[in-house]
């Protein structure tokens, strides 16, 4: 058997350095790729905030494995039903009274984040755990949630309030499970 000589090894180990930078670098990449895919405008939302592409995806990876230990459940039918009438008895009010319907629109969110197995912690946290699985509607929390506390300052005008609410409804919707929570309640 031949013995190797000293240049050959430091090629051979030159070339594994080579070929493992680019495995671990097309692994980053997938990774990247992947939390992107899966958290769409939020992912972004994540990396302008904090400003290192590298620590948004350990944040965002944190959520998932975060959410992963959480035990999220649909809501039960009655459950459903109950929430989509009050809801539909929400929207109604907000024409005569806007700041009354965003502040129960608000607990209304609030409670059937609670009902699904949301933790209750403080909002950044909540929206934090909700961008998990609803990745498109995360933002439609936070400018609802802003909303409601601005509102209740007396910070609002109408037009918040009407943007708060239509983004409270698609989120709501997600949560109920269904696309339309006015329709489920006028089925009863």
């Amino acid at each position: 058997m031949q013995e190797l000589q000293p240049q050959t090894i430091v090629i051979i180990a030159g070339a594994l350095v080579v070929v493992a930078l680019l495995v671990w670098a097309l692994a980053r990449r997938q990774k990247s790729a992947r939390l992107a895919s899966h958290f769409g405008p939020e992912y972004e939302r994540v990396v302008n905030r904090v400003g290192d592409k590298a620590k948004a995806e350990a944040e965002l990876a944190e959520r998932a494995r975060r959410h992963a230990t959480l035990h999220i459940v649909e809501l039960p039918a009655g459950e459903r039903e109950r929430f989509a009438r009050e809801w539909a008895a929400t929207q109604s009010r907000f024409v005569d009274n806007p700041r009354e319907a965003i502040a129960e629109a608000d607990r209304l969110v609030a409670e059937a984040m609670k009902q699904r197995g949301y933790p209750m912690t403080e909002f950044e946290q909540r929206a934090a755990d909700i961008s998990v699985d609803y990745p498109e509607l995360v933002e439609n929390y936070r400018t609802g949630h802003a909303v409601a506390a601005a509102s209740r300052d007396g910070q609002s005008d109408t037009e918040d309030l009407r943007r708060a609410m239509v983004a409270y409804r698609a989120l709501f919707a997600e949560l109920l499970g269904t696309h339309e929570p006015d329709l489920v309640a006028a089925r009863h």
